[in-house]
């Protein structure tokens, strides 16, 4: 189908929401031990939109033992084999994208236009890793005997993603393990499973049974299950940088795991004297992500700005932000829903009047918009006069509130910008190549843009400095970081 209007697409979610839902295991679509379910809600009008399976440690163990089964056949299938299966995953999702989109619109509040485009992001990570298969080489050494190395994967691999972008990480983050011929175990976030399950029904007989599988759970006796059980060595986590350290906690516990995390971020955009306003402007909104309510763990809530063009900065991005229209998020025609749930809600309301209590002067929105009033809605909202210091400036607050901070020529951006405890992304805004160059080399983040914000690049690594996470992905990196390196020493 194609996105229609409100109406047609709330029809078409009733529809969708009506299956009766169920995990993946083994290859087969079951429900969780004695039936128990848990309450999805939508953030649209804050009601129940489905029960799902509530699975448990047992039915972990379950699926990991049939994980295990399945490895040694998926390990030695050719490679390009497992490529063509995740090409095929793509399609899959391609020819859904419009279901899927919807379901992850109505239970996490992003436009269904939005989620459309995670949906085709989705499928181009999976072509692009496909396309990688033959890249696992190894290298061989000049000897007169035979010196060489070889990878091969991990086993049974664990993936648990968040909330804010349900479709796109349970199909791009299990691509390249996949293809490298690890089995795959997802957790999608409670908050939002109803993509990846409607993903189950659709890809059930795509893979083996057993390398590919989906549970979900309430709470984290999943996760840790996951996270703890011997027979998994390798673990990927999207998510919040307290759970990231308690996962790296957790798995240490039970054997030596390698475990990738890509954790929360306090993004800066830094603008100089001679920097575009209007183009500064763009920038600043683009990379706040407020189409996700600001539910980005790579969005630029910092605005760093020189106080030569800091008025007309703002000026600029209050006449944009003017146009930008919230609500329902099944509208394909709106640029915001609600945020994801009551707990992030209350959250950014806490943040607002922190900030406000500290001196910050709201330019625009900082409230629920009028005319909306039910679902978790704030409106974008930048702040002005924000203390580099505080509160609202240093934490991630995963909301659509942008802090802007003026500096003059007696500050050093670049140290504001490294202040705080995240490195994941940062932006650079000039016209001067030379600074803009020595600048990103100061930066303590893994992925920067110069005169851009927001974008990614297929075949560029995107992974965080500090507390913002370990490893890197959508790239060449993230492929050979779901295997082992193994050295052959052969005497002729």
């Amino acid at each position: 189908m194609a996105l229609g209007t409100t109406a047609e697409n709330l029809a078409r979610v009733q529809q969708l929401l009506s299956a009766d839902w169920r995990l993946l295991v083994g290859g087969e679509l079951i429900g969780a031990p004695d039936g128990r379910t848990f309450e999805v809600t939508s953030p649209l009008d804050e009601s129940t939109i489905a029960a799902v399976p509530d699975a448990d440690e047992e039915l972990v163990n379950d699926a990991v033992a049939r994980a295990e089964a399945a490895f040694p056949a998926w390990r030695d299938r050719d490679v390009l084999e497992r490529a063509d299966l995740v090409r095929t995953l793509a399609d899959i999702a391609e020819a859904n994208i419009d279901d899927l989109a919807l379901l992850d619109a109505v239970d996490g509040g992003a436009p269904v236009s939005v989620m459309s485009g995670d949906v085709r992001m989705a499928a181009g990570l999976c072509r692009y890793f496909a396309g990688l298969a033959l890249e696992m080489k190894g290298f061989t050494l000049p000897s007169e005997d035979m010196r060489f190395t070889m990878r091969q994967p991990f086993g049974v691999v664990a993936k648990i993603i968040p909330f804010n972008h349900p479709i796109l990480f349970a199909i791009s983050k299990i691509a390249a393990p996949l293809v490298a011929g690890n089995c795959v175990i997802l957790k999608p976030a409670e908050a939002t499973p109803m993509s990846a399950l409607h993903l189950a029904r659709l890809i059930q007989d795509l893979f083996p049974p057993g390398v590919f599988q989906i549970v979900v759970g309430n709470g984290p006796t999943v996760p840790r299950a996951l996270v703890r059980h011997p027979a998994i060595t390798r673990i990927g986590f999207t998510g919040s940088e307290p759970t990231g350290r308690s996962i790296q906690q957790d798995a240490a516990q039970t054997g030596v795991k390698k475990v990738t995390l890509e954790l929360g971020g306090k993004n800066a955009l830094i603008a100089y004297p001679d920097a575009d306003p209007d183009k500064v402007a763009q920038g600043a909104i683009q990379g706040m992500n407020f189409t996700w309510s600001g539910q980005s763990c790579g969005s630029t809530s910092r605005l760093l700005v020189h106080e030569s063009i800091a008025d007309a900065v703002v000026a600029e991005m209050t006449r944009r932000l003017k146009g930008h229209v919230l609500g329902s998020p099944l509208d394909p025609d709106n640029d915001q829903g609600p945020l994801v749930n009551r707990e992030q809600y209350e959250k950014v309301l806490r943040y607002l009047a922190s900030a406000k209590e500290d001196g910050a002067v709201v330019v625009t929105g900082g409230r629920r918009p009028q005319g909306l009033d039910t679902g978790y809605y704030v409106e974008p909202t930048v702040l002005d006069h924000v203390d580099a210091t505080s509160a609202v400036a240093t934490e991630e607050i995963f909301g659509p509130v942008l802090s802007i901070i003026r500096w003059t020529d007696n500050d050093d951006p670049v140290a504001i910008h490294n202040s705080v405890r995240y490195g994941l992304t940062g932006s650079i805004y000039t016209n001067n190549i030379q600074q803009a160059m020595r600048t990103a080399k100061q930066l303590e983040t893994g992925y920067v843009w110069i005169n851009d914000s927001s974008r990614h690049f297929l075949g560029m690594p995107f992974g965080g400095f500090k507390a913002s996470g370990l490893g890197r992905e959508e790239s060449i990196d993230e492929l050979l970081s779901y295997t082992q390196e193994k050295s052959i020493n052969i005497k002729l």
